[in-house]
């Protein structure tokens, strides 16, 4: 591992602008997006950037002048809450190791680590008593992930999560969050004031979703195709979206569709195996995580998009995606869901799969429904959610903390 952290690289940095450390612990920049956007937006900005992530081939494609990319091997991927406490662990570690590396690259004025996990509040509180400002961007809630996945709200590591979350929390100079939901989590369970709490929504560049035509071979001799991608967890449920499909063939006696699900994780395996036992093998394909442009390439094919999350203060990034794409999509009837898609989604009862099913099987038989709520969707992205009309709210962040430190 040393001797990964501490390989021999070549300086990028621009002399005299202010320098912006950004952690991510649980997924490399290559497959964090929003990430991604925060970077280009702050190199844009007249920034410089360090970035500390797992290491990944992908993350070559992101390195240029301004950037300074820190890479540690990424832990294992294991269920349970053993494997948990190690990557946690493991990951913190490895971080601070790659400050000390970036403080020798030159000074740091601010830390933005994404979270969960909330493990980074000890060096974020070493580096403020420096003058470093330190930023907390919350994209998801750890008990409630943590809930999700084990299925447990309390015990001893359930309480030291709520008590990091806290930490984290109070530490940091500002909190970024992803959704006006979090913004009253974070201000009503960590006690802080609303000035010190910023809602940044995780919208797509409108470059990125720029309009393109779908390959039709994508659907490989099915009339219809219907897609989900994302990270595979067991707080993501996918088990919802192949119960779904089972039952859609099965029951319902459809035959007329390709389900696609894009990503990878520690819950792949099972879902494979799943898909074999449920006898919907022949409808399915599992094509591990893509790049950007054939994830998009799939979406921009797709008629439906899934969405199972289960979390109702999570704003579902893969809907945005679908949204962008005129893509309708089929979800749990959750808050956050709602206030995001409207019209452009169909909603269920939450763990519903066999109501899932109907709903997908009356939206396909719907074209015209279809176009309607997919114009409502891609209307949604460009007016208000794009990254485009949240990027100045993100950089004003910036501005107000390392005003007087801009090259």
């Amino acid at each position: 591992m040393i001797k990964t952290l501490f390989r021999p690289r070549s300086r990028r940095t621009h002399k005299g602008a202010p320098r912006v450390l950004l952690i991510i612990e649980n997924i490399s920049v290559a497959r964090d997006r929003r990430a991604q956007k925060q970077l280009k937006s702050l190199l844009e900005g007249g920034y410089r950037v360090g970035l500390i992530c797992r290491s990944d081939e992908g993350n070559a494609r992101f390195r240029q002048p301004g950037l300074d990319l820190y890479e540690y091997p990424a832990p294992p991927e294991r269920g349970g809450t053993a494997a948990l406490v190690f990557e946690y662990g493991y990951s913190v570690l490895a971080a601070v190791l790659l400050v000390v590396r970036a403080l020798r690259d030159g000074p740091v004025h601010a830390i933005q680590v994404g979270q969960p996990p909330d493990i980074y509040f000890a060096p974020g509180y070493l580096a403020k008593l420096f003058g470093t400002r330190f930023i907390v961007d919350q994209r998801d809630l750890s008990p409630e992930v943590y809930e999700a996945r084990f299925g447990k709200s309390e015990g001893a590591l359930a309480r030291m999560l709520r008590a990091f979350e806290r930490a984290s929390w109070r530490t940091a100079d500002h909190v970024i969050t992803v959704n006006d939901s979090l913004v009253q989590v974070v201000i009503q369970r960590g006690g802080l004031p609303p000035k010190r709490v910023t809602a940044v929504k995780n919208g797509p560049l409108l470059s990125a979703v720029a309009r393109r035509s779908g390959h039709e071979e994508l659907r490989e001799g099915f009339r219809h195709l219907v897609c989900w991608h994302g990270v595979m967890g067991p707080q993501d449920h996918v088990e919802f979206a192949l119960q779904a499909i089972s039952h859609y063939t099965h029951h319902l006696g459809r035959r007329d569709a390709l389900f696609v699900f894009m990503g990878d994780g520690v819950a792949e395996a099972a879902l494979r195996q799943m898909a074999v036992e449920l006898e919907i093998e022949d409808f399915i394909r599992f094509t591990g995580w893509l790049a950007e442009d054939s994830c998009f390439t799939y979406i921009a094919t797709a008629d439906l998009g899934l969405d199972t999350n289960l979390q109702p203060e999570v704003t579902p990034v893969k809907a945005m995606e679908y949204m962008a794409y005129a893509v309708p999509t089929v979800a749990f009837d959750l808050l956050e869901t709602r206030l995001l898609a409207g019209e452009a989604a169909r909603y269920v009862k939450v763990g519903d799969a066999d109501e899932m099913a109907r709903e997908i099987a009356r939206l396909l038989d719907s074209p015209d429904e279809r176009r309607r709520m997919g114009g409502i969707g891609r209307n949604r992205i460009e007016q208000e959610f794009a990254w485009d009309r949240q990027e100045e709210r993100y950089l004003e962040i910036y501005e107000r903390f390392l005003d007087g430190k801009r090259a």
